[in-house]
């Protein structure tokens, strides 16, 4: 495995029954890498991230974390991950500060370290507060909080920005950049098209449990966008010009030096677009 390679899936497989989960599936994420792993329900997602957390056996196949087996050597594996779950799983009647001092005496995790986490994520007013007076958007915070503790290399975040605002949603995307610029490695997977192509660095979609694209957010956003210009010309003569046909881009350079254009546009990427073309699903 090459040094670069912090997380390797090699031909795994996850079954329920004669349903295939997860089928034959192999993946590399590397050190610094922010990876956005894309399905609709169903397609796999929460099945990959369950063996990786250690909480489901693959029926075939490896996962490996920094070279670790995660099922014959998870004593090496744990340490090096911290997970934000899609629900949360706080102690609401102890106060956002008491559920972080758990864990880190879980971890021997000094306690200045609870502070610098509440602070990074913006709890720090509400350290003291019980949480079960948090709102949506504390709670996620403070699983991410959570997730920083020990400083893993690793971070796994299902859906890490739902119920938050803007702000709060950007203080995340904060914290994963300057994670992998770090050399981490993060894998999260959201519904939120815009959220991939901002901070992901690759994208992986799944569809039947099967690998259906891997690449940048730009390399899907090139290969998939319509190269077509709407146009409205003089006289309200509407036309659509195919920019990769020679004869449509003579005819629209003609047009616009004889200043015969009233309005024209270019049609934008959209990943839901593309995301139903790959799958033949909608995006859920």
């Amino acid at each position: 495995m090459s040094p670069d390679v912090m997380i390797q899936l090699e031909g795994l497989t996850i079954r329920y029954g004669n349903f295939h989960a997860v089928n034959n599936l192999d993946l590399n994420l590397y050190r610094g890498e922010l990876f956005g792993l894309l399905g609709p329900n169903g397609a796999g997602k929460s099945s990959t991230v369950r063996v990786l957390i250690g909480q489901r056996k693959p029926s075939s196949g490896r996962a490996y974390v920094a070279g670790f087996d995660v099922q014959r050597q998870w004593s090496d594996v744990k340490p090096l991950f911290g997970y934000v779950p899609d629900r949360d799983n706080h102690f609401d009647e102890f106060t956002g500060r008491r559920n972080l001092m758990l864990f880190a005496g879980l971890y021997n995790v000094p306690e200045d370290r609870v502070d610098e986490v509440l602070k990074q994520v913006e709890l720090s007013e509400s350290a003291n507060v019980v949480v079960r007076g948090y709102s949506l958007g504390m709670r996620k915070k403070l699983l991410l909080a959570r997730a920083l503790l020990h400083q893993p290399p690793v971070l796994y975040l299902d859906e890490p920005t739902a119920n938050l605002d803007v702000h709060s949603a950007a203080i995340v995307h904060r914290i994963l950049r300057e994670h992998v610029r770090m050399g981490g490695t993060a894998l999260l997977t959201t519904h939120n098209m815009q959220e991939v192509e901002a901070i992901c660095d690759r994208v992986g979609i799944l569809c039947a449990g099967k690998l259906v694209a891997l690449d940048t957010p730009l390399a899907l956003r090139q290969r998939h966008t319509e190269r077509v210009v709407d146009t409205i010309l003089a006289g309200g003569e509407r036309r659509v010009f195919n920019l990769d046909l020679d004869s449509d881009r003579a005819i629209l350079a003609e047009n616009l030096k004889l200043g015969r254009v009233g309005a024209l546009h270019t049609r934008e990427f959209d990943f839901h677009s593309t995301f139903l073309k790959l799958t033949g699903t909608a995006f859920e």
